[in-house]
Parts: structure tokens; C-alpha cells; sequence
């Protein structure tokens, strides 16, 4: 698998140790402890340290971005989804860039809050059902982007949510024609390239379907992990359902404003087909209602994580 941007851990230490990025001895927003905190430096600069281990490097190119059916021979024309927002299949350019090859954790996030000096999150209610060490955090998306932008200021480094494009180039290993993020492109086989249920289950205190272990089964092409496979994942843009008629063909970001972020992946327990890699989701970044339901005013966290990316340097 390669990687990017490796950074020795005297390096990492010195970041987030001994104040050599102005950052880390300061504090953050609001007066919350920063990673220059004594409270668990070592923590922080293992975690950084294993994050840039775990950053895929992925080569930019060109590729059919959306619902690439009618394109397939012998396909006749026809889509694999009966979306809309995800036409029509357009060519798409991207810089190289590097991604996370699995989703941040909740003992990562954990890592990150106690630097910040921030709450841990998801620690009542059913949430907490879902919570453990090594299974993706639950976050809405200002949670993910805080985060990401955390790690850009420990490293020094452009860390931010991935693009859209980004996401769906990578999930695809480079755009390739492919419909999941499992290590052959195709349909998820439990035990094979998908947890079984007694595996997902597991993983959590839940009893019921949810978020499940990180890197358990074998990673797509580029060695990136459950693309779409283990929950919503956010991504940088705000959602448009006509934003594919009017994409820009190099590096798009999304509109420039909106009401919604993208999501990409699916909801737990809905079968695999809804995994399909070119499926486009969106959510209020608050994870808010419009219209609170049996009484909830926002929509369950733990359905929601997020890896981060670097731009090409």
C-alpha cells in the first residue's frame, strides 16, 4: 500500500510537545486546552504519528464521475440507480491527493476531545450502544470537519474532509468502473469481503446492526477500508440534486453554499445494494430535523463518521 507523507515520530513529537508549531501552545476556541495540554501529549503525538502512517496516497487522473450504467457494454443504456442526483455520468479531473485508508475511531476522536478539551461524544442515550473503541465515531459534520482541521494544525499539513469527487475517485481505486468499495469492486460477500451479521453485531455493545470494526476485511485496490461499506461517511461539499449538470471538469468542490452536506455510503441493516459507491446522500451538517420525529430532534449520530484527506503538496 502506498503512502504519504510519513513523518518520524520525533518530528510528530516535536509538533505537538514542545510548541514547535505556534498552535500547540496555545488555546483553542473558547479556552479549550490544546494539543500543547500535558494531559496526553503522548497520546496526541502517537495519534498523529498513526495517521499519517494510515494516509493513502492516490495519484490523480481523469474519470467518469456518477452513474456510469449507460456507459457499460451490453448495458443498453440503462442506470444502475434510479437517482437523480447522481446524473449524468460526467468526466471529472483531480490533483493527486492523499486519504485516510480507514475512518477515525472513536479512541481517535476520544484522543482529540480530551486535547481540546472537549466532552466525549456519544456517551448517552443509544448512542452509547454504539460506541466503542475501534469502530468509527459518530459525528455530525462540523464534528468532522473540526477534527480534520485539528490534525492540519498539528501537522502543518492541508488536512480537510475529502471532495465528493475526491471520495468517489478513490472508493473506485482511481475511478475505475466499479460499484463497491470492496477489495474486487463488486457485490459485498459476508465473510469474504463483508463482515457477517454475528461480526457487525459484535463489534459494538448493540445488539442490533450498526457500526463495525475498522479494517477487518481486505481493503479495495488502492488499500482503502470500507468505502462506503460502514455507515455514512461525510464529505466536504454542500449538497446540490443538479450539481453533476453543472460540475466543474477539474477539481470540483461542490456549490458554494447550501442547506445539506453530502454523505456517501448508506444507513445500517438497509442491504448491501444500497452500498453502491456512486450513490449520493445528504444531511443538515447539524444532523437537525426539519421536523423533529417521535419526539428527536436530530438524527442518530452513530449512523455518521468521516475519514480525512491531504491535498497534494
Amino acid at each position: 500500500m502506498e503512502r504519504f507523507y510519513r513523518l518520524s515520530v520525533p518530528i510528530i513529537a516535536c509538533l505537538v510537545m514542545t510548541g514547535c508549531d505556534s498552535s500547540a501552545s496555545q488555546e483553542g476556541i473558547g479556552g479549550h486546552r490544546d494539543a500543547g495540554s500535558p494531559v496526553n501529549q503522548e497520546a496526541v503525538a502517537a495519534l498523529i504519528q498513526k495517521t499519517m502512517d494510515n494516509m493513502v496516497f492516490v495519484e490523480g487522473g481523469s474519470f467518469q464521475m456518477g452513474d456510469f450504467g449507460p456507459l457499460m457494454p451490453n448495458s443498453g443504456g440503462r442506470t444502475y440507480t434510479a437517482d437523480s442526483d447522481n446524473k449524468p455520468v460526467h468526466e471529472v479531473t483531480l490533483d493527486s491527493f492523499s486519504i485516510s485508508a480507514v475512518q477515525v475511531s472513536y479512541a481517535d476522536y476520544d484522543i482529540y476531545t480530551e486535547a481540546m478539551g472537549l466532552p466525549r461524544i456519544n456517551t448517552e442515550g443509544i448512542e452509547v450502544e454504539y460506541r466503542a473503541s475501534d469502530v468509527p465515531a459518530g459525528v455530525d459534520w462540523y464534528q468532522a470537519r473540526d477534527y480534520c482541521e485539528w490534525l492540519g494544525d498539528q501537522t502543518g499539513l492541508p488536512f480537510s474532509l475529502p471532495t465528493e469527487a475526491q471520495w468517489e475517485y478513490a472508493a473506485r481505486s482511481r475511478g475505475q468502473f466499479q460499484l463497491f468499495g470492496t477489495f474486487d469492486g463488486k457485490y459485498p460477500v459476508p465473510g469474504a469481503s463483508y463482515p457477517t451479521r454475528e461480526e457487525i453485531i459484535s463489534s459494538t455493545p448493540s445488539q442490533l446492526i450498526g457500526p463495525y470494526k475498522l479494517g477487518i476485511y481486505p481493503p479495495n485496490e488502492l488499500g482503502i477500508y470500507h468505502m462506503g461499506l460502514n455507515g455514512f461517511e461525510w464529505v466536504n461539499d454542500w449538497y446540490k440534486e443538479t450539481y453533476y449538470k453543472l460540475s466543474p471538469y477539474i477539481n470540483p468542490d461542490g456549490p458554494s453554499e447550501g442547506q445539506f452536506k453530502v454523505t456517501r455510503g448508506a444507513e445500517f441493516g438497509l442491504g448491501n445494494r444500497s452500498n453502491i459507491i456512486i450513490s449520493r446522500h445528504h444531511s443538515r451538517p447539524d444532523l437537525s430535523y426539519s421536523q423533529p420525529r417521535e419526539g428527536r430532534i436530530h438524527r442518530p449520530h452513530s449512523l455518521f463518521t468521516f475519514r480525512c484527506s491531504i491535498k497534494n503538496l
